[in-house]
C-alpha cells in the first residue's frame, strides 16, 4: 500500500533493511518556543560558547537543546499513538524499563537492554543551538510554593520555599535537523508524524516547555548533510543586523532566512542529494497533514510500520538469538 502521492517511491526501502544502504531523508526543521521551557543539567541551562556565524567569527554563548531532549518527546508520542490505536498493549512495552522490541518505537527509534539485546537508532538528532545568544534567550524567575490558602506563611512562620530558576523566553529558535537512516515510506511517515505532534519538550513538560516545529523541508540524499550548529550560524549571519537583543526575532524572516542558509550549504555538499525545501516542500507537507488528519490513515500508516517492525524483528533479531543459542550448544557439547 502506498501512502504518498507526492514522493517517489525510489527513496524508500519496500522493507527495514538489517544492514545500512546509505539512504538518508532529512527532516528540516525550525523548533520556535511558545512559552518558557527548561533545557537543563545540574540545574543550569545548557549553553554553548561558539563562533556567532560562518562569517560573522565572534564568539557568543548559545542555549543547547541536547539531543535526548529532542528524540525522547518525539518518540514518546509515537508510542502514545501505537498504544491509542491498540497496536501495543500498555503492559507489553515499558519505555527504558522493558521494551517489547517488535514495534514501531522500538526498531525505528532503537532499545538497549543491557545483556537482552540493543537495536541501534534510525533516527539522529543532535544537540541545536539557539540562533540568539544566551542573555538575549533566557530570563530568571523566582518561583514560590504557596500553602492551600494561597500565602507563603504557616503558623506565623514564611515559608522558605522560594527558589530561583532561569528559563528561556518565548520565540527563541532552535534549527534542528532530524535524520531518519534507510526510510521505508511507513516509517518515514512515522517520524515526520511525531514532529508534527509533539508540543512539549524539556523539564516540567506537562506545566510548561511548549514548543512549536516548524518543517521547512526534506532532503533525501546518499549522506549525512551539515551539522545543527552550521546551519545556525549560516541563519545568523543572513539575519545580521536584523538580530536585536532587545526584541524577539520575526518568524517570517527566519525561515526566509533558514531556507536560504540550507539550500547555500546544500551547494557546498559532496553528495548526492535532492532537496524540497519552501514551495517544493508545500506539496509534501499538505500531503502528509491529509494523511495524519484522518484517523483511518493514521492507523493504516502505523499498522504498516508497526508490521515492518515485526518483521525484521522475526527476521533479524529472533533469528540472530536462536543462532547464538546454537552455537552456544555446539561448544558445550
Amino acid at each position: 500500500m502506498t501512502f504518498l502521492k507526492s514522493i517517489d517511491a525510489k527513496y524508500f526501502h519496500a522493507e527495514i533493511p538489517y544492514k545500512p544502504m546509505g539512504k538518508y531523508a532529512h527532516f528540516l526543521t525550525i523548533r520556535v518556543t511558545e512559552s518558557y521551557p527548561l533545557f537543563q543539567t545540574d540545574g543550569e541551562l545548557n549553553k554553548a560558547r561558539v563562533r556567532a556565524g560562518i562569517t560573522n567569527q565572534n564568539p557568543i554563548s548559545r542555549l543547547t537543546m541536547f539531543k535526548r531532549k529532542q528524540s525522547t518527546p518525539e518518540r514518546l508520542i509515537g508510542r502514545e499513538l501505537l498504544r491509542n490505536y491498540g497496536l501495543v498493549k500498555p503492559d507489553e512495552c515499558e519505555y527504558n524499563v522493558d521494551f517489547a522490541k517488535n514495534n514501531a518505537d522500538c526498531i525505528i527509534y532503537g532499545f538497549a537492554i543491557g545483556d537482552g539485546g540493543s537495536e541501534k537508532s534510525k533516527v539522529v538528532v543532535d544537540s541545536a543551538y539557539s540562533i540568539t545568544s544566551f542573555d538575549e534567550s533566557h530570563e530568571t524567575f523566582t518561583l514560590n510554593a504557596p500553602y492551600e490558602h494561597g500565602t507563603m506563611s504557616k503558623n506565623g512562620e514564611v515559608t522558605s520555599r522560594i527558589n530561583q530558576q532561569d528559563h528561556i523566553r518565548p520565540q527563541v529558535f532552535f534549527p534542528s535537523i532530524v535524520t531518519l537512516k534507510d526510510p521505508t515510506e511507513a516509517s518515514f511517515l512515522y517520524v515526520f508524524n511525531n514532529i508534527l505532534r509533539t508540543r512539549h519538550y524539556g523539564a516540567q513538560t506537562t506545566r510548561t516547555g511548549r514548543i512549536r516545529n516548524e518543517l521547512i523541508g526534506v532532503i533525501f540524499a546518499d549522506g549525512e548533510i551539515v551539522s545543527n550548529l552550521r546551519w545556525t550560524q549560516a541563519i545568523y549571519d543572513k539575519l545580521g543586523g536584523k538580530i536585536n537583543s532587545l526584541d524577539p526575532l520575526n518568524e517570517d524572516e527566519v525561515d526566509r532566512a533558514a531556507k536560504e542558509a540550507i539550500e547555500q550549504l546544500m551547494s557546498q555538499e559532496f553528495i548526492v542529494h535532492q532537496d524540497f525545501i519552501g514551495d517544493n516542500f508545500t506539496p509534501i507537507l499538505n500531503d502528509v497533514k491529509t494523511l495524519t488528519g484522518s484517523e483511518e490513515n493514521i492507523k493504516a500508516i502505523l499498522t504498516k510500520a508497526n508490521q515492518e517492525a515485526q518483521n525484521y524483528f522475526d527476521n533479524y533479531i529472533t533469528k540472530s538469538k536462536d543462532k547464538d543459542k546454537d552455537k552456544k550448544t555446539a561448544k558445550s557439547k
